[in-house]
């Protein structure tokens, strides 16, 4: 199938563009899903991710000489 989409109705140009998105984010999200699902994954609470983006935001910062915003 090779139906041309509107371009202000979908972001897609055609069919097979859209069933090759379709199927790619499928997958990404089973894969997703497994790895939720493994034990062995890690975990980190909402405290540990904050304070590592905060870090690498301050590291972005210093290294772009902009002083860091409240």
């Amino acid at each position: 199938m090779n139906t041309v989409f509107d371009s202000i109705v979908s972001e897609f140009s055609t069919q097979s563009e859209a069933d090759a998105y379709d199927q790619w984010f499928r997958a990404k999200v089973a894969a997703s899903l497994r790895r939720a699902d493994d034990p062995n994954t890690p975990r980190f609470t909402t405290d540990d991710v904050m304070r590592r983006m905060d870090s690498v935001i301050q590291s972005a910062q210093a290294k772009h000489g902009q002083r860091r915003l409240a």
